[in-house]
């Protein structure tokens, strides 16, 4: 099992059911672990669009919707939504894709600081920087996103990280 198909047994054992997004290039390893899953990827049109449909399945159910993007402008593409659901109180979890660990702070294709950019808008963002952290890093997110104050999380996946092996269970 890699890294990715982790992450979606921990987004079914959250719960999950739906997630929206636009696909990507980065998300790609993501995007074919959820085919053998129970959780439906819903193509949006815009990552905007994804955001405010995660606000709003958050706000009707008091449970995290999920939104999905891939690097760059399609990361910030999200930000106005995540805002949004911080600000009204809706759990929300954004799960966005970056460009390989290695290619951090280099020249790389639409490579932008994402976590920086969400820590003013969300109650908790992180980088996944090593495949042992998945099952914490996704029950971390999904907890902070729906108690107390509800509102918005976020968890960036490197490429390389999502194809790294990976061992463990989701998080209880």
């Amino acid at each position: 099992m890699n890294a990715s198909d982790l992450f979606v047994k921990c987004l079914e054992n959250e719960g999950v059911r739906h997630v929206f997004g636009v696909p990507g290039e980065e998300t790609e390893d993501l995007l074919f672990s959820f085919e053998h899953s129970s959780i439906q990827f819903i193509p949006t049109r815009h990552e905007q669009g994804a955001a405010f449909i995660a606000d709003v399945w958050g706000r009707l159910t008091g449970k995290a919707g999920v939104c999905l993007s891939t690097l760059g402008p399609g990361a910030t593409n999200l930000i106005t939504g995540i805002a949004d659901a911080n600000l009204d109180k809706s759990p929300v979890v954004a799960i966005t894709g970056q460009a390989a660990l290695r290619q951090a702070h280099t020249e790389s294709h639409q490579y932008l600081d994402i976590v920086s950019m969400f820590r003013p808008i969300t109650k908790w963002n992180t980088t996944i920087s090593n495949p042992e952290s998945v099952a914490e890093v996704v029950r971390k997110a999904f907890k902070m996103a729906e108690s107390g104050k509800p509102g918005a999380t976020h968890i960036e996946l490197p490429e390389d990280i999502a194809k790294m092996p990976a061992g463990g269970k989701p998080a209880a």
